[in-house]
């Protein structure tokens, strides 16, 4: 049996759902798992459909779905499961967002491939090295950045990524990039209130006196760290935590994150519903 996944995006009105699982039984498929939404605002229908068959022919079973909600003008995309989503993930120095992906990939928890590590620091080429993953070293100056993105959009192309994936990735993307890369880039960005921008953001929330450390993933916009939102996590601190603890438990809450949020971008549990996300979680 093929297992495949159907997203599906459309103003709401009646019958999609009914046009849907009509078209699967058409094909032979049997529903396994079924999550649907409408975002009472904007009328926005989404729906992520699971389902079993003997047809293996992808072009054929989406031939088929397209004709039965073509009239629903959809966004619609249909995978086979077992074609895992592909990443590229960008990172600088600091490795433990990186690590925590790898680890999770070869585990077998997040199924997802990671088919190239783009940095613009050396740092973390050896870590790549030891998981069989292709790494790049892509300098960035004042100078050369509208070189290093030609580069990226190169790798990009070339790798045939789903998604790039900032890891701790310490540079800004232009504007225009954001926007080719637009619901296909992920960020991993500390949360504190006060915003702590800067260098050194959990020196300065010890400072402060923070009661909570927490972690956003959101998708990059060319608004800085103001992207729709996709998982976030808190712990809580107490006043007896000195900066280096602080830091130490910010960065388990950034992998743990980043790490969720990539598994379900993954899985094609999450829609854009303008500034905000849908999110099936399983």
């Amino acid at each position: 049996m093929s297992i495949y996944v159907v997203t599906l995006l459309c103003h709401d009105r009646p019958g999609i759902v009914l046009a849907t699982s009509s078209a699967i039984v058409a094909v032979g498929g049997n529903i396994l798992e079924n999550d649907q939404f409408t975002d009472p605002v904007t009328g926005q229908f989404c729906m992520r459909t699971r389902f079993e068959t003997e047809a293996d022919d992808l072009a054929e079973v989406r031939r088929s779905l397209s004709a039965a909600l073509e009239s629903f003008e959809p966004e619609l995309s249909v995978r086979l499961e077992s074609t895992r989503r592909r990443a590229l993930v960008m990172v600088s120095q600091y490795d433990h967002c990186l690590a925590e992906l790898l680890y999770r990939r070869d585990s077998g928890d997040l199924p997802l491939d990671i088919v190239a590590v783009v940095s613009n620091h050396p740092t973390c080429q050896s870590l790549a090295a030891r998981h069989d993953v292709p790494f790049h070293l892509v300098e960035v100056s004042t100078s050369t950045k509208a070189a290093a993105e030609d580069e990226l959009r190169r790798l990009i192309t070339e790798y045939r990524m789903d998604f790039v994936i900032l890891a701790r990735y310490m540079q800004v993307l232009s504007e225009r990039l954001c926007a080719e890369l637009a619901g296909r880039a992920v960020n991993i960005h500390h949360s504190f209130l006060p915003g702590f921008k800067g260098a050194r953001p959990y020196h300065q929330a010890y400072e402060r006196g923070v009661k909570l450390i927490g972690a956003t993933a959101h998708f990059v916009t060319a608004e800085l760290d103001e992207g729709p939102i996709i998982d976030q996590d808190v712990v809580r601190v107490s006043h007896a935590r000195l900066p280096a603890d602080l830091v130490t438990l910010g960065r388990d809450v950034e992998r743990n994150v980043l790490a969720r949020a990539a598994r379900l971008l993954a899985e094609d549990r999450v829609a854009l519903v303008g500034r905000r996300t849908v999110v099936f979680s399983q």
